[in-house]
């Protein structure tokens, strides 16, 4: 096998001595792995508060500031629907994305046993992680704060206190996507409002006093301009990575390619699921991604 540059970095993990699998503490039992996934990292909970207060918040805005006040019931309805929908889609993606296992390798499992049960042969080799004390498949990553390797790790967001990996990065994506999505209307909405009462009086397209309304529009109009930039570029990234099969740390690191390669369309089925349907769209609906394979800790 040739030894690439990466390879050689990691020589050290190829001694028998490195691994050390009796100083390896049991990966934990099946009834414990099944409990909810969340990460106590008080910055993460923090942005976690902060992005649903935001949303909270354009909402308030939304409602009883434009819609509520305004004379076009239709519009309103409309526009209140519509809204809404966007917002729950958001923070049902959110929710999901915060809350699924991204993907995490179980903790100690470089023990003895588990290093026979891969019926290693001569010349193969596997990686083990220092911090965790865990054999590491391929394409994993350490995360500092999730204090785990993470299979496909793109990168720890704390906008949502978790990862971006294997098992929810469609969550990550839909997040991005639905923030996009309402930013965009409320800036669109406070446009129109804005025209709506330099031609009427403005003690009549509002239920709070002018100035009032001038400052919660204007911070509104802040928020969703700042998120509506940030999101799409983050959805953009995303979606690139997906199509190119490529993770933002292996991107970053410039790691050499040791894994098949896929078309666009097969990298967004590994994602959303297969086949392509609404529910590709849907935060509630889980892609079925298959068990990970034991043998894709060996090179």
């Amino acid at each position: 096998m040739m030894i690439t540059p990466i390879h050689r970095f990691r020589d050290i993990e190829r001694k028998p001595e490195y691994l050390q699998p009796d100083k390896c503490v049991p990966p934990p039992s099946h009834s414990s792995l099944g409990k909810m996934w969340f990460i106590r990292d008080g910055c993460g909970i923090a942005c976690a508060v902060v992005t649903w207060m935001l949303v909270f918040y354009a909402d308030f805005v939304v409602l009883l500031v434009m819609l509520v006040p305004s004379r076009d019931y239709v519009y309103s309805v409309i526009n209140g629907i519509l809204f809404n929908t966007l917002a729950f889609l958001a923070l049902a993606s959110h929710f999901r994305a915060m809350l699924t296992d991204p993907g995490a390798v179980p903790k100690g499992n470089a023990t003895k046993e588990f290093i026979e049960s891969l019926q290693l042969k001569p010349g193969q080799v596997v990686y083990k992680c220092p911090k965790c004390c865990s054999i590491k498949p391929d394409r994993a990553h350490h995360c500092s704060v999730c204090k785990r390797c993470i299979r496909k790790m793109d990168h720890h967001c704390p906008w949502v206190n978790n990862c971006v990996g294997e098992n929810n990065q469609k969550y990550f994506v839909l997040f991005t996507m639905y923030i996009a999505l309402i930013s965009l209307h409320a800036l669109i909405m406070v446009g129109f409002h804005f025209l709506y009462c330099f031609e009427e009086d403005w003690t009549k397209c509002s239920s709070f006093s002018p100035p009032t309304t001038v400052i919660l529009l204007i911070l509104l109009c802040f928020e969703a301009l700042l998120f509506l930039i940030f999101t799409s570029v983050m959805f953009g990234t995303q979606v690139h990575s997906i199509c190119t099969d490529e993770t933002g740390i292996e991107q970053l690191k410039k790691e050499e390619r040791r894994w098949a390669k896929k078309t666009k369309w097969m990298n967004m089925k590994a994602v959303f699921g297969h086949p392509f349907s609404i529910a590709w769209l849907s935060p509630f609906a889980t892609p079925d991604q298959g068990k990970a394979d034991p043998y894709q800790y060996v090179v």
